[in-house]
């Protein structure tokens, strides 16, 4: 008998306390078009996470720059807009 993982909650991630902003980046040529989320923290270190991996973190980088590039690179775009943190407080 096959066991399927039903887990709902992702691991604890090193930068979810001190978040700074998040980004929404979408692939356009599919449909639908397929999204990533790029994290940052405070001291400026980037995530890029998979929802549809269980948001697991596909790329980091110790700047913003070195994340955006990596996206571009893939032909990610961003989607207007970003979510600061400052904007819960």
């Amino acid at each position: 008998m096959q066991k399927t993982d039903i887990t709902s909650s992702p691991a604890l991630d090193p930068v979810r306390d001190n978040w700074h902003f998040t980004e929404v980046w979408i692939d356009p040529m599919l449909s639908p078009p397929y999204v990533l989320l790029l994290l940052s923290n405070q001291a400026g270190h980037c995530c890029v996470y998979d929802p549809a991996e269980g948001y697991k973190v596909i790329f980091s980088s110790s700047t913003y720059q070195e994340a955006q590039n990596w996206l571009l690179e893939d032909e990610y775009e961003p989607i207007e807009g970003r979510l600061c943190a400052s904007d819960f407080q």
